[in-house]
């Protein structure tokens, strides 16, 4: 279960200790079933639907062996407390596939897994939602995690799937695993970018769905959020009333808000096309003409497209400080660093992108990234039962 962040430790140990007890008993309760070696279970508890690294696998793994189990829990973690009792119902189930599943895959932390071991016969997979390293997280940030996160946060993976080679140790800090057990074969996510078929039908469904985002230059502000668990809060850097009043007429600014923030609390103003939460952002990226960002994981994956870059970072100073970088925003980033709207404007009528970094930065954080990352997993994972 995610639990809220700072400033709220009394009731978190209570959820935690209640979660804990009922999802250990279930799986005591159900030491007896046995392992299904066709089965496969896919578990998030990030998004109301299956998308990103579990849905390329999804695919890819269905590819391989149709005759495979697949089971999906998709079900996001909600602060109220009737939601947090309907969580609680469904991770005793994910408990129960715990105990069946031969292969459980997550994408973010996942209670089941971390409340006890799982048996040896289960291989337990770690596949992060987001690309490479950028900012610091999981059990790398000593200063921001609580007394009871400590207690259960990142345990019991058996692996963990990292792009490049560049983030094997990160993980291994953040993940609290060996870096030996860190398996480098790339973001399945990130194979999109190296189909032209999936390209196309990912840019058909973006403007068949934002119509007005056809013949205009698309400028997409896509930041990542501030602060952690329920304080979570979108980021105030970019004023996009000044923003679209500096743009030309044939510009269309888009707001694409991180999933994890309530829409009702995300500032709005000045934006011409406000795109959904469901929408995955790497389809937005391939009709994003210029990507505005600040400590995204996004910047990953769209260098790939090799297209201009905006990094809006008024606070990097502030970051770098916390949550912490792996990048090092003064000497290997890649893109146009800028303080305000004015600074977002005036580079993009600049047009001057020096994408010759480019590259070299694709290959220090994707590896490859060849399209074979979901086909690697599979050949690491599924092919050998």
């Amino acid at each position: 279960m995610r639990l809220p962040g700072r400033g709220r430790s009394p009731v978190n140990l209570l959820e935690y200790l209640v979660a804990m007890t009922v999802l250990r008993a279930v799986s005591l309760a159900t030491a007896w079933v046995p392992v299904a070696h066709d089965r496969v279970v896919l578990a998030t508890a990030r998004t109301s639907v299956l998308e990103g690294n579990l849905a390329y696998l999804d695919a890819a793994i269905r590819a391989h062996d149709p005759t495979l189990k697949i089971v999906h829990l998709v079900h996001p973690y909600g602060y109220g407390l009737t939601a947090k009792v309907g969580y609680l119902f469904r991770l005793m189930r994910a408990m129960v596939e715990l105990r069946r599943a031969r292969l459980f895959i997550v994408d973010n932390a996942y209670l089941p897994v971390h409340v006890a071991r799982h048996r040896s016969s289960t291989t337990v997979v770690q596949v992060w939602h987001a690309a490479s390293a950028l900012k610091r997280f999981g059990r790398d940030l000593p200063t921001t995690i609580g007394p009871v996160e400590g207690r259960f946060l990142h345990r019991h993976y058996d692996h963990v799937v990292a792009s490049s080679e560049f983030a094997r140790q990160p993980y291994a800090a953040a993940f609290g695993i060996s870096p030996e057990r860190i398996a480098v074969t790339g973001m399945p996510r990130a194979d999109l970018f190296s189909d032209p078929v999936a390209m196309a039908a990912a840019r058909t469904r973006i403007l068949a769905r934002h119509p007005s985002l056809k013949d205009r230059t698309i400028v997409v502000y896509a930041p990542t959020f501030r602060g952690r668990g329920a304080a979570k809060v979108a980021s105030t850097s970019l004023d996009g009333q000044r923003l679209r009043a500096l743009l030309p007429a044939g510009h269309v600014l888009v707001l694409k808000a991180h999933p994890n923030l309530d829409p009702d609390r995300t500032p709005t103003d000045g934006f011409d096309v406000i795109v959904d939460h469901d929408t995955e952002i790497n389809d937005l990226l391939t009709v994003t003409d210029v990507l505005v960002t600040d400590y995204s994981s996004a910047i990953f994956e769209y260098a790939m497209l090799h297209r201009p870059l905006i990094l809006l970072v008024p606070d990097l100073e502030d970051y770098e400080r916390l949550p912490g970088l792996y990048v090092d925003y003064r000497t290997t980033m890649i893109g146009v660093q800028v303080r305000d709207a004015d600074g977002v404007a005036a580079a993009i009528k600049a047009d001057r992108f020096d994408l010759s970094a480019y590259e070299a930065f694709i290959a220090r954080h994707l590896g490859p990234a060849d399209g074979k990352a979901s086909l690697r997993f599979v050949e690491r994972f599924v092919a050998p039962s």
